[in-house]
């Protein structure tokens, strides 16, 4: 997932941007609303995690914004106001899950791939297609039964196929998606070697080149 942190804390800040990078997803953390802003108007991610007690316009007000603005993306509000009152505020403004600080990264991560679970209309903790089995919260994949090892951005983009089966993506699309922005620019054929990795460690055809256009989930009866 390439996910996008609001939290003024410069401690929490870092440690859940560097928890989140470990678990092999690609972070951007911003302090203030303005930056978070610009960011969500031009990188595709996956979910929000979302301060409410924010420098200036607070956290709530700029949900309200986002939503107001036709922004789908979801959002996880992660603030130390624990009151009932603010937690059906920070629903019914556009929040898909809400959640009291301090919280573990791991309970952090799990909320997360609840949510883009039902953001993307998969209900099964495993995912699979055809011969392949996908666990996001253990991160294993299995092909025909057998353990497949991947690295950590092989998995990203194993990941980021399997959310769009039907979808050709581009190579762009895949870069943003893959890498945050702390990372620097990715070298020009990165993408190309990991599309090679997935063939040669699962199967050619679990991946399908579209000329001109970029990549696509290969058909679910493929076979060794």
């Amino acid at each position: 997932m390439r996910l996008l942190i609001l939290e003024d804390d410069p401690q929490l800040g870092e440690a859940l941007a560097a928890g989140l990078r470990q678990l092999d997803h690609a972070v951007d953390w911003f302090r203030d609303g303005v930056q978070a802003d610009v960011a969500l108007g031009g990188a595709p991610y996956d979910a929000l995690v979302l301060d409410l007690g924010l420098p200036g316009t607070d956290g709530m007000t700029w949900l309200r914004r986002w939503r107001q603005g036709g922004q789908t993306l979801p959002v996880l509000i992660l603030t130390a106001r624990d009151g009932v009152e603010q937690r059906i505020a920070g629903l019914d403004a556009g929040a898909d899950d809400y959640l009291i600080k301090p919280i573990s990264i791991d309970e952090l991560a799990a909320r997360l791939r609840a949510m883009l679970r039902r953001a993307s209309g998969r209900a099964q903790a495993v995912w699979t297609h055809g011969a392949l089995r996908y666990d996001p919260a253990a991160k294993q994949v299995q092909w025909q039964g057998q353990p497949v090892e991947l690295t950590g951005r092989e998995l990203a983009l194993l990941e980021m196929l399997l959310l769009h089966p039907q979808r050709v993506l581009s190579r762009t699309q895949l870069q943003e998606k893959l890498y945050d922005w702390s990372g620097g620019e990715p070298e020009s054929n990165a993408l190309e070697v990991y599309v090679h990795h997935l063939r040669r460690k699962i199967h050619p055809g679990i991946v399908r080149t579209v000329r001109g256009v970029g990549y696509a989930l290969g058909a679910a009866d493929v076979q060794s």
